[in-house]
């Protein structure tokens, strides 16, 4: 008598093993991203007291200057300020940015919601474009199309995003003036959502463009390999109808490794919408972080940094979770 298979773990145990062998791997890289965001800081030539005074530091006495900086602390050790810094975050403070004169979280919490926006758009922009360019390609392999495809891909791919936003901004904003330059609402008018999603259609389109190429290249391959295998073989021996074959059985298959591709994207996609919003005016955290970084605003560009830190994990580790639950396979594994 055959001894019998071990019983395969439900979803929900695979999920949470999944989520806790994640979160202890996240605990240890969030910690050593803020220390090294400090002592980059500390070596930093770059003068924090400086840099809020600007031209006004000409007309400042030096003991205005030597409050200001014990106030701030900024002449202590980097691990005096990390340890300060760690024990506001332990209790739920962020520490106020001198730039904005603001709590950090209360900068953080204006913005956040407009990255969302942007990069949640941009990113369905993208697969979208995947899903159409990618499939087509696939199923007219060796075509004009295909190759039309492929060579665009690889040009969008090289095309800094940048460039990109600008390019766009000139033809479309500037010259055509279908759309707007910059901002989520004209001058003097009301926030409303017919302003943002008419503000939102350039800088969107812009970073799901630059995202698209990976996606498309990486459908079209993966559709082309199971095309190749042997169900699919089998299915159209059978004498199902081409349609049948590529979208009910090769696609379906096809696009699951596609689940983890989004998850190492995520930083793509935030230095993307970071440049995105600087081009664009988009009043989101990217173009707060850029603000911090030139003016040396150390304790919003700690946040910021970590913020984005912990998006790049929770983006892999959503993409490792859906993953799990949709490939029985990867359960059985774990």
């Amino acid at each position: 008598m055959k001894p019998s298979a071990p019983p395969r773990p439900s979803l929900a145990a695979a999920v949470w093993r999944l989520v806790l062998r994640r979160l202890l791997f996240a605990f240890p890289v969030v910690v050593l991203v803020s220390a090294g965001i400090f002592v980059l800081g500390k070596l930093s030539p770059f003068d924090p007291v400086a840099a809020y005074f600007g031209v006004r530091i000409l007309r400042a006495s030096p003991e205005q200057l030597a409050q200001i900086r014990q106030d701030w602390g900024v002449d202590d050790p980097a691990w005096l300020q990390y340890g300060r810094w760690l024990s506001r975050l332990a209790g739920g403070d962020l520490g106020d940015s001198r730039l904005f004169s603001q709590p950090v979280s209360t900068v953080i919490a204006d913005r956040l919601g407009w990255t969302v926006l942007l990069v949640g758009v941009g990113l369905l922009t993208a697969l979208s474009i995947a899903l159409l360019a990618g499939v087509a390609a696939a199923w007219h392999r060796g075509g004009w199309f295909d190759r039309a495809v492929t060579s665009l891909a690889y040009a969008i791919e090289a095309a800094p995003v940048f460039w990109l936003a600008l390019a766009a901004l000139s033809l479309f904003a500037v010259q055509l003036r279908w759309l707007p330059a910059a901002g989520v609402s004209d001058t003097r008018a009301d926030v409303s959502f017919a302003q943002v999603a008419e503000h939102l259609i350039l800088p969107a389109a812009v970073l799901g463009l630059a995202q698209a190429p990976w996606f498309v290249l990486f459908v079209r391959q993966a559709l082309l390999t199971e095309l190749a295998s042997d169900y699919v073989l089998a299915a159209r021996a059978r004498g199902l109808a081409e349609r049948a074959v590529v979208l009910r059985h090769a696609l379906r298959t096809g696009l699951l490794p596609a689940i983890t591709l989004v998850g190492a994207r995520i930083p793509e996609l935030i230095t993307g919408a970071l440049l995105v919003e600087t081009v664009f005016s988009w009043p989101g955290v990217a173009a707060a972080t850029v603000t911090a970084a030139t003016s040396v605003d150390f304790p919003l560009l700690a946040a910021m940094t970590l913020l984005a830190t912990v998006a790049v994990l929770a983006g892999n580790l959503l993409a490792d979770v859906l993953y799990a639950v949709v490939d029985p396979r990867v359960r059985a594994d774990g």
